[in-house]
């Protein structure tokens, strides 16, 4: 799983990214800092099923913190984007290439409107992050257009003299961005296209048609950012209601670094996600930095987080649907090294029984005989729809 972190230049968008993985990557106010996609690690925050054994889980990658566990998700931060993206304005084309294998995109908006459509620093307010949510989706519909585009007369044209499926088609010509023949028949059957005739498909038919195909296979949500910053709230609130198809989370990055910084460097003890840190050490800091600590002291508790454990946790969770699954055994939880539950698989929405076999090991798969719950203790068939937070033992034929 890859999710792509977008949005214009000077928004904070590297500062979430630093926040979200604690990555090396460079930070500044002003256009373009990023050039070069940044890769990193990231992690969504479940509950420790072990905890309700009496035990404390051993993850082979990610780690456990205070009865969570820090399940690992792959992040990609690149270059901040600008109006006209999609014809190369400000490399847009490159940078929108880099995208081409996420499977979500996060898009961070600076919601106090201290930054102009070109990224440029304004006074706090001054511009409508309203503005941002649109420009992004616009850029985002035309790039797919322009794939779209690429031959598309005698492309279409071989449809219909060759009677190829459509759908089908579409796939390989995106299949670049992710997009699934299913994903193409579900699009063209609710714009109700004409089949037959991909060639008398008008512009706007086909506008209509990269968005539905953007939607689906590039799902995006909006990390409403620098939520710290004056009037920034009331911008927020408004933005959910004028956007209620899309899912928003007020966030500040640059306090989620610095707590993370802090409690790294052993002054603070915090727990990400959470309303509250320890101060370890008070006299060790400095009377700048305790009135920091203040200032992010009192605005978790106005808001409760930082928001950037709940900017992943959503895209994971909310914008892919995903569901953490853990193999184990019904007797023994430990695997043959003795570590707890080591492994967790974010499994898709309608993942089965038989698909967890296969994802776990492909001879599982072909051998399944059934799985078993190991909290009930009860098998289950190969096409039972496994929950959130199962923990499951498969037996296979040997």
């Amino acid at each position: 799983m890859l999710i792509g972190i977008v949005g214009k230049p000077s928004c904070g968008k590297s500062t979430f990214f630093k926040a979200a993985t604690l990555a090396d990557v460079e930070i500044a106010n002003y256009p373009f800092t990023t050039i070069k996609p940044n890769h990193a690690v990231g992690f969504v925050k479940v509950p420790d099923p072990a905890k309700e054994f009496g035990k404390v889980s051993d993850p082979r990658t990610g780690y456990v913190q205070a009865g969570w566990r820090f399940v690992p998700v792959d992040l990609i931060d690149v270059a901040g984007l600008v109006p006209g993206a999609h014809k190369g304005e400000g490399m847009g084309a490159q940078f929108l290439n880099d995208l081409n294998a996420a499977d979500a995109l996060i898009h961070v908006i600076d919601v106090s409107g201290s930054v102009n459509a070109k990224g440029e620093p304004i006074a706090t307010g001054d511009y409508d992050p309203a503005e941002d949510v649109k420009f992004l989706e616009k850029e985002l519909d035309h790039w797919y257009l322009a794939i779209i585009m690429k031959g598309w007369e005698r492309f279409a044209r071989q449809c219909v003299q060759e009677k190829r499926p459509m759908a089908f088609s579409l796939e390989r010509q995106l299949s670049g961005v992710r997009v699934t023949e299913q994903i193409a028949k579900d699009a063209i059957a609710k714009l109700n296209l004409d089949t037959g005739r991909p060639d008398a498909w008008n512009e706007e038919q086909l506008l209509q048609l990269a968005r539905e195909l953007r939607i689906a296979s590039k799902p995006m949500m909006v990390a409403a950012n620098k939520a710290d910053r004056p009037g920034a709230w009331e911008n927020y609130e408004r933005l959910v209601k004028e956007f209620p198809d899309t899912i928003f989370v007020a966030c500040s990055a640059e306090l989620e670094l610095a707590l993370k910084e802090a409690h790294k460097s052993g002054v603070v003890q915090y727990l990400p996600g959470e309303g509250d840190f320890n101060i370890k050490e008070l006299e060790k800091l400095n009377e700048k930095q305790q009135g920091a600590l203040q200032f992010v002291k009192k605005y978790l508790d106005e808001h409760k987080s930082t928001g950037v454990q709940q900017v992943l946790n959503h895209a994971v969770f909310k914008l892919l649907k995903r569901k953490a699954i853990y193999p184990g055994g019904v007797t023994k939880l430990e695997d043959s090294d003795g570590n707890v539950i080591p492994d967790c698989f974010l499994m898709e929405e309608k993942a089965t029984a038989l698909d967890f076999a296969f994802r776990l090991h492909t001879d599982f798969g072909k051998n399944f005989i059934k799985a078993i719950d190991v909290r009930t203790k009860l098998p289950v068939g190969k096409d039972h729809v496994l929950k959130d937070g199962n923990i499951v033992e498969i037996a296979a034929r040997k």
